[in-house]
């Protein structure tokens, strides 16, 4: 049986930024072991209210933790250090209120591309909307900013227009609701969430960032660990 790694990630989880760039690094080498990557949007919002957790920065403790944590984290995967700007956290789905600006769902506009266009335009495009979050601070649920990025994305007008459409339409709507619910049923708390499948069929799920080990360790991949090596004596 094929080895499967579904990733379900939203693009607010520097966690799910962090956890692609590296799957997507490693993708060759995990294919020559027969192992498949497949991402999926999906609101991460949604996850945490479904199974009933409490996103980091509600959380004091957990808020002061996680500058630490993601700075360290960033260095470890090899990317700048990942920051959240002053407007975090935005919505990635619902963002109509009497009295403020109207805001897109850049979560459903990733389905439509997903579903349109080739795997690696796709995740590249997925990982420019944290990238515009964390490290150029532009809030990509407003219209102007999510086409700016598109744009940089090099899709022509047409194609934009369909995304952002796309971002409106209930059907991508219908579409997120059920990747946000497939991961509750499998478990998810928050994101990034994985489903893994091994050759012998068994399925498990593994949380966050710093579990691959773990992962790896379940799909019988081998790898090198983290290991301590002894200074050298003069």
């Amino acid at each position: 049986m094929s080895c499967k790694i579904d990733a379900y990630v939203d693009c607010v989880s520097p966690y799910s930024f962090l956890a692609a760039h590296y799957l997507r690094r490693n993708r060759k080498a995990l294919e020559s072991h027969g192992v498949e990557i497949e991402f999926h949007p999906v609101f991460l919002g949604g996850v945490n209210v479904g199974s009933g957790n409490k996103p980091p920065w509600t959380l004091p403790a957990k808020a002061a933790y996680s500058k630490f944590d993601l700075a360290r984290a960033s260095k470890y995967f090899g990317v700048p250090a990942v920051k959240a700007p002053d407007f975090f956290p935005i919505l990635t789905i619902m963002i109509l209120i009497v009295h403020t600006p109207f805001r897109l769902k850049p979560q459903r506009g990733m389905i439509y591309i997903k579903r349109h266009f080739p795997r690696e335009r796709f995740e590249t495009t997925l990982l420019s909307l944290t990238e515009w979050i964390f490290y150029k601070s532009i809030d990509i649920s407003k219209p102007e900013n999510l086409t700016k990025l598109l744009q940089s994305q090099q899709y022509s007008d047409s194609e934009i227009q369909a995304i952002l459409g796309a971002a409106k339409d209930p059907e991508y709507k219908e579409a997120l609701t059920y990747n946000t619910q497939k991961a509750l049923d499998l478990g998810a708390f928050g994101a990034p969430w994985f489903w893994v499948r091994n050759q012998a069929g068994a399925e498990e799920p593994f949380f966050g960032s710093d579990r691959f080990n773990f992962m790896w360790q379940f799909l019988d991949i081998p790898f090198q660990d983290l290991t301590i090596i002894e200074k050298a004596r003069l």
